[in-house]
């Protein structure tokens, strides 16, 4: 079955609501955007949130140090990096954490993107995503065949297009952010609505 994330989670009356609703991951965004959240809130929510939901940073070319702090608090259990992380960087992270950090590198969809050469990568997983939080969904014809690595798919997916991206792609996950929000806040009732679609 599909998992799903939902990125951007800020306050505690959105742990209440993934808590309720539990989708597989949560995301805590470190990096420059109206969603960042400082350390100290994000350990504190992380406290609040059920041990079954895995709490993934955001960040875009953040120092390793920052990230491995995080993980050692406990605050995060895998890492999500939107910039230009080396594979280097990558291993770097795994080998100082024994492989425990699980890392997602997102890759910015494109017509030059070959997505084929990350099969190798030392990532986890792959999201593919149209941009850095944009919101819009990219051409999914980029996604080809042959992919080996499994991705979460990100990027403008809502109500209306989650089941046929779903149908169509099989991606290992779905990951959804400003579909589930009323001017800027997460809102219960879509969250709910698009748990009992994935689900």
């Amino acid at each position: 079955m599909v998992k799903i994330k939902i990125c951007g989670i800020k306050r505690f009356e959105d742990i209440e609501i993934v808590n309720k609703f539990k989708p597989d991951y949560i995301g805590f965004v470190f990096a420059d955007s109206k969603r960042k959240v400082s350390h100290d809130l994000a350990y504190e929510l992380k406290l609040n949130l059920d041990s079954d939901i895995i709490s993934v940073g955001v960040f875009v070319d953040a120092s390793p140090e920052e990230i491995l702090k995080l993980f050692d608090e406990g605050t995060i259990e895998m890492a999500q990096l939107h910039g230009m992380e080396t594979e280097e960087y990558i291993l770097n992270l795994k080998s100082k954490t024994g492989g425990e950090l699980k890392i997602i590198k997102a890759i910015e969809m494109s017509e030059e993107i070959d997505l084929l050469k990350f099969n190798d990568s030392h990532a986890d997983y792959l999201l593919l995503d149209s941009g850095k939080g944009s919101g819009k969904t990219f051409d999914w014809r980029l996604i080809k065949s042959g992919l080996k690595k499994e991705f979460f798919l990100a990027g403008g997916l809502d109500i209306s297009n989650i089941d046929e991206a779903i149908k169509e792609f099989n991606p290992y996950a779905v990951d959804l952010s400003s579909s589930l929000e009323i001017n800027g806040f997460k809102d219960e009732n879509k969250i709910k609505e698009i748990m009992e679609v994935v689900k």
